[in-house]
């Protein structure tokens, strides 16, 4: 199934992201549970997804920015303290975009990075059989 279109919101804002982050050499694009993610120095940092702007930002902080205009948390069951969402109207103006930006940057350095997934080794194709004469008897 191909994946659905992005929406011009969602384009300008991820160019205006790689603008912001260009001098940069640690940034990484992916693409992480349907959202265009922006790791900085391995680490989660920055996000587009439906025009609105994914920051992550000090976990310490979250009950502060939770009361932020144009903000909502991106766990509503408070699962993913410091993760948040920003409407379009939050990063509006040249001030606001910067505010965030900054946040998430500044905050980068002290974030945890994610332990990396180990992956299963590829099998043969066939699995190996036992039987009773293989033990050690």
């Amino acid at each position: 199934m191909p994946a659905k279109p992005l929406l011009p919101e969602t384009l300008v804002l991820i160019d205006a992201l790689r603008e912001a982050l260009v001098q940069r050499s640690d940034v990484e694009e992916r693409t992480l549970f349907g959202i265009h993610c922006f790791l900085v120095d391995g680490k989660l940092c920055l996000g587009v997804k439906n025009g609105e702007l994914l920051v992550r930002l000090p976990p310490e902080r979250h009950t502060e920015l939770m009361e932020m205009q144009n903000t909502r948390e991106l766990s509503p069951d408070g699962g993913m303290q410091g993760y948040f969402w920003v409407e379009p109207n939050g990063f509006a103006t040249r001030e606001h975009w910067q505010f965030w930006l900054d946040q998430a940057l500044a905050y980068n350095p002290r974030a945890k990075a994610s332990p990396r997934r180990k992956t299963a080794p590829k099998s043969s194709g066939q699995a190996k059989r036992h039987s009773v004469f293989d033990s050690d008897l």
